[in-house]
C-alpha cells in the first residue's frame, strides 16, 4: 500500500468515525429519576407518552433509568450521575424528593417533574409561568388529604379517632400533617400521627396504632410506602385496620380504598412534556399542569373481611369496585 492509499484509508476511517459519533449524538438521552422502584406498567405508560411525540426508546431516543427505591438520601448522587451521562432532559417521578434533587443538581438541563405543590416547594415561580429550567405536573399530594379523610369517615362512621402514617423524610410531610389535622378536627376526630421512614418504624407505627385504638388509618402518598406496600397492606390486614391510600395499585392489591390521580396517566403526561422539550420547546413556556380526574377504587373483598358495609353513595361514585 503506497502513501497515497494509506492517507485515503485513514481519511475514510476518520470520516466514518465522525459520522458514527454524529449519529450517536443525534440520539437524545433522557434521564429518568425516580424516588420509587422499577414499575413495568408505569414505565410502559412513560414510553407510550414518548411515542405520542414521535420518540421510541432504542430507536431515536435513549433512557437512563435511576431508582432510589424509597431511599431519598440516594437521590442527589443519582441526579449527579445522570448529569455525568450528559442527558438532554431529566424526568423526575415519584413525587417532590426527586424533583428537588434534580433542581439542586442543575439549573440548565431541562427538568420535567411530577411533584407536590411546585410553587410551595420552590420548584417554579408560578403554574402558568414556571420560569427557569423546570416544568411539569402537580400530583396534589397534600390537597387531596381532606377528601381521603372524608371518604374514610363514610366507611367507618363510628370511629372517634384516626391515624396518619407519614414519612418525615418527605419534604411535604409537615403540610400533609397539617391538612389531615385540619380535616380530622372538622370531623370531630382525634388524630394520631405515626411517623415512619424505615421498615422497622412501619411495624412500630402499626403497633402504636393498635395500642391507641385508632379506628382508621390514612396512608400518605409517598414512594417509600409504595415501595413497601406489601408490608403496609399485610399489617393493615393483620390488625384489621380500615385504611385509605392514594394509589389505585394498593386498593387492587388488597387495600380497602384508594383515592387519587392516576399515576399511569401522570407518567404518560410527563413523557409528552419531555418529548415536546426534545422537539425544541422550553420548560419556561410549558405551564405546570394539575390533574383533572381522580380515581376512587373500593375493594369489596377487603371490606367484607373487615366487616364493613360500603355505603351505596360511595359505591355509586367509585370508578372501580373490586369484588
Amino acid at each position: 500500500m503506497n502513501r497515497r492509499e494509506l492517507m485515503l484509508l485513514l481519511a475514510g476511517t476518520m470520516t466514518a468515525a465522525g459520522t458514527l459519533r454524529a449519529q450517536q449524538k443525534a440520539m437524545p438521552v433522557i434521564g429518568f429519576l425516580s424516588a420509587g422502584s422499577p414499575n413495568a406498567p408505569l414505565e410502559a405508560a412513560f414510553r407510550q407518552g414518548l411515542g405520542e411525540t414521535g420518540y421510541v426508546e432504542g430507536q431515536n431516543v435513549a433512557i437512563e433509568y435511576r431508582w432510589a427505591e424509597g431511599r431519598y438520601d440516594r437521590l442527589p448522587a443519582l441526579a449527579a450521575d445522570l448529569l455525568g451521562r450528559k442527558v438532554d432532559v431529566i424526568a423526575t417521578l415519584g413525587g417532590t424528593p426527586s424533583a428537588l434533587a434534580a433542581k439542586s443538581a442543575t439549573s440548565t438541563i431541562p427538568i420535567v417533574f411530577s411533584s407536590g405543590d411546585p410553587v410551595e416547594q420552590g420548584l417554579v415561580a408560578s403554574l402558568a409561568r414556571p420560569g427557569g429550567n423546570l416544568t411539569g405536573f402537580s400530583i396534589m399530594e397534600t390537597e387531596l388529604m381532606p377528601k381521603r379523610v372524608e371518604l374514610l369517615c363514610e366507611l367507618v362512621p363510628q370511629a372517634t379517632s384516626m391515624a396518619l402514617l407519614v414519612n418525615p423524610n418527605n419534604a411535604t410531610a409537615d403540610r400533609v400533617m397539617g391538612r389531615v389535622q385540619e380535616a380530622a378536627r372538622a370531623k370531630g376526630l382525634q388524630l394520631q400521627i405515626l411517623k415512619a421512614s424505615t421498615e422497622g418504624e412501619i411495624d412500630a407505627a402499626f403497633t402504636t396504632l393498635v395500642q391507641l385504638d385508632s379506628g382508621a388509618l390514612v396512608v400518605s402518598v409517598d414512594p417509600f410506602f409504595t415501595n413497601l406496600r406489601e408490608q403496609v397492606l399485610a399489617l393493615a390486614a393483620h390488625h384489621a385496620v380500615p385504611a385509605i391510600y392514594g394509589w389505585r395499585e394498593l386498593a387492587a392489591a388488597g387495600g380497602l380504598i384508594s383515592y387519587g390521580m392516576s399515576f399511569a396517566v401522570n407518567y404518560r403526561e410527563v413523557a409528552i412534556y419531555v418529548g415536546k422539550i426534545l422537539h425544541g420547546a422550553k420548560p419556561a413556556d410549558l405551564p405546570v399542569q394539575q390533574p383533572t380526574k381522580f380515581e376512587l377504587v373500593v375493594n369489596l373483598k377487603t371490606a367484607k373481611v373487615l366487616g364493613l358495609t360500603i355505603p351505596p353513595s360511595t359505591l355509586a361514585r367509585a370508578d372501580e369496585v373490586i369484588e
